[in-house]
């Protein structure tokens, strides 16, 4: 794959595996040129418990891809994901050492290296190391200190870790399916790049993606991540109550859920009905609407009553002018904006992938979050460093370290 124009972004997820591709155009923008589902089979709350069921899905929705773009994918960027994920925030601090006072990228790279220097358990791996601020002689809200003057630099930093069997179970599915792994992103942190504005992460933003297995939460303030955590609990939950309530199967239950759920009471028509299909020679039968809400809005007020404990707890409930954003295929459920601003008692939104030209007819989904978000996201990296991607120099080289040696395993 030519590095320099095209990325594929490879979101594979409990319920689904979403891949995207994205080329840039003659006028140097990216757009989005081809998208491919297929239904997961191969993971269980984020995290792949099935590598024969995960390839042959990974094969699928990149295969579906290529036909709706005409072109060959070799290489992916793929996002990870699941409860074994973990943000800590970090301080470093150096001398600076430049030539005159004046901070270089040594200086930098050195402070970052300071920050990143924790002990984590040897299961475990940094997956990013991202600076939230830099303090240069107690001036704090530095975003960039290169060039300044000064004695002592200190950088605050947001570290992702993640388990590294996790990863390496990831990577073998995608090797064994055919291709290979550019980059290894955080699938909240692809998410955010493609429904957050700038503003409402200067302003502080809770961003919720409700996937099936897993809810990721990330929280941006002053513009950077500051709270990073997974909930092992997700849409395939409401659908699980559904099916039980309703004694219908799975499938069944799923298919109500998108076509008559509702997670906001004071939306629903008291009078509208809804059939429910017989199963087992049962006939079918019709129930009010309402009575399905019934059902999924105490367990999606259990999910987003849980994230605002979490951020209590940690005291980000306070730092959110930007409101709550949600996303995932979860957020397609009618009601869920409305009753996340009850809950939160902010301002709430649904989000949608920013429009990048191409297909956007296709990918405007809460759905393609995740997969059109690893692509802008590897796009700015390779637009930064000269259209090759260096993870290293922005993850930490412990993951992506261990990556490489993965990579001679695995291909």
């Amino acid at each position: 794959m030519p590095a320099k124009d095209m990325i594929v972004g490879l979101d594979i997820g409990t319920n689904k595996v979403c891949a995207v591709i994205g080329e840039w155009n003659e006028n140097g923008f990216i757009q989005i040129t081809g998208v491919g589902t297929s239904p997961s089979e191969g993971l269980r709350r984020g995290v792949v418990v099935n590598i024969e069921s995960t390839l042959r899905s990974v094969h699928a929705a990149i295969e579906a891809a290529e036909m709706m773009s005409g072109r060959e994918v070799q290489e992916v960027v793929t996002g990870i994901g699941g409860a074994h994920i973990e943000g800590i925030n970090s301080r470093g601090v150096v001398a600076v050492t430049g030539k005159g006072r004046e901070i270089n990228r040594n200086d930098v790279g050195r402070v970052i290296d300071a920050a990143k220097a924790i002990v984590i358990p040897m299961d475990r791996e940094v997956i990013h190391v991202i600076p939230q601020e830099f303090i240069v002689d107690d001036q704090g809200g530095i975003k960039d200190p290169l060039d300044m003057i000064g004695i002592r630099l200190e950088a605050e930093v947001h570290i992702i870790t993640g388990a590294v069997t996790s990863a390496q179970n990831l990577l073998k599915c995608v090797n064994r399916a055919g291709f290979r792994v550019q980059d290894i992103v955080l699938q909240s942190l692809a998410s955010g790049k493609a429904v957050l504005s700038k503003e409402e992460k200067e302003l502080g933003v809770l961003l919720i993606d409700l996937g099936g297995g897993t809810t990721d939460i990330l929280v941006y303030s002053e513009g950077a991540p500051y709270y990073t955590d997974v909930l092992s609990i997700g849409g395939g939950q409401v659908t699980n109550d559904v099916s039980i309530m309703l004694k219908t199967p799975f499938e069944a239950a799923e298919k109500i859920k998108q076509e008559a759920g509702c997670a906001f009471m004071p939306m629903i028509d008291t009078e509208e009905e809804v059939i429910i299909p017989g199963v087992g020679g049962w006939p079918s039968a019709s129930i009010p609407r309402k009575e399905i809400c019934k059902i999924i809005q105490p367990r999606m007020e259990e999910i987003f009553t849980m994230i605002r404990s979490r951020l209590e707890k940690k005291g980000f409930d306070k730092h959110l002018g930007g409101g709550v954003v949600i996303t995932g295929g979860g957020a397609q459920l009618p009601g869920t904006a409305e009753l996340a601003r009850e809950v939160f008692g902010i301002p709430g939104r649904i989000g949608y992938p920013v429009k990048v030209g191409g297909l956007s007819d296709v990918y405007q989904s809460p759905v393609y979050a995740t997969g059109v978000g690893l692509v802008l996201y590897a796009s700015e990296i390779m637009e930064a460093e000269g259209g090759h991607v260096s993870p290293g120099k922005r993850s930490g080289d412990g993951m992506m370290g261990k990556l490489k040696n993965w990579f001679k395993e695995f291909l």
